[in-house]
């Protein structure tokens, strides 16, 4: 191919590429949708309240539910959101319903 024949496509290439940088950096939003807040922090103190009630380690509710300890201790500091499929297993294992985990507003209203 000529050199006449290259630059029309490679021009075409280059403002394709650039438009899908620009559409990119234009459907990004400022916070995840997926990150923690407020909420997970309140669901992670309830589960905190009830496992030592119960006087069981991070590390054996770890074991009933398949998970590590460390991944407990974040659920419990609201590091990390709990899935609605985790939390019923989590109610299962504390022996708690799953209504109980919602009993007040976590945003205090």
């Amino acid at each position: 191919m000529s050199p006449e024949m290259l630059a029309p496509a490679v021009i075409a290439s280059f403002e394709s590429s650039k438009a899908n940088a620009d559409m990119k950096r234009a459907n990004q939003k400022s916070t995840s949708p997926r990150s923690a807040n407020a909420i997970d922090a309140y669901i992670g103190a309830r589960m905190r309240e009830r496992r030592l009630a119960l006087e069981m380690s991070q590390d054996q509710l770890g074991k009933e539910l398949g998970v590590s300890f460390q991944k407990i201790q974040k659920y419990e500091s609201g590091q990390n959101r709990v899935s609605a499929g985790r939390l019923f297993d989590i109610c299962k294992a504390l022996n708690v319903s799953l209504s109980s985990m919602f009993e007040r507003d976590p945003r205090g209203q």
